[in-house]
Parts: structure tokens; C-alpha cells; sequence
């Protein structure tokens, strides 16, 4: 897993991507090139991660959390 502080920009997915982290967790939004290459990597991108919850984007099947509210319902 990858934990980022700001925010998820499409090069910090093709990093993670080169890195072979299948998960993304940052505090802040995506972007949508971000969102889209994260699909298409097949990582799986939690964002706006906060003390009271947090918001799963792609590849949610990953997330076991019984309280998360996934953006795009796979």
C-alpha cells in the first residue's frame, strides 16, 4: 500500500504502478487522468481518507471496510 499527503496526480499512480503497490490511499482527490489510469493499472485508489471515513474509486473488491461508500460501484 501506498499512503500519499497530497494530491493523487497521474504520475504518482504510474509510480505506484512501477512500484507494484495495488493499493493507493491519499487524503486528497484524485484527478481525473488519475482515476483513469488507476482503472487501467488495476490499483486500487482510496482518497480523501479521513479520521470518519474515505471515498474508494476503483477496484473497490479489494476494500473489506463493512462502513465504505464506494464513488463508481463496481
Amino acid at each position: 500500500m501506498l499512503l500519499l499527503t497530497s494530491r493523487v496526480s497521474v504520475e504518482m499512480i504510474q509510480k505506484a504502478a512501477i512500484f507494484g503497490a495495488p493499493v493507493v490511499v491519499a487524503v486528497s482527490a484524485p484527478s481525473a487522468l488519475a482515476l483513469r489510469t488507476a482503472e487501467d493499472a488495476g490499483i486500487t485508489l482510496v482518497a480523501v481518507a479521513r479520521h470518519d471515513g474515505f471515498e474508494a474509486f476503483t477496484h473497490t473488491w479489494r476494500i473489506r471496510e463493512r462502513d465504505y461508500r464506494p464513488v463508481y460501484p463496481e
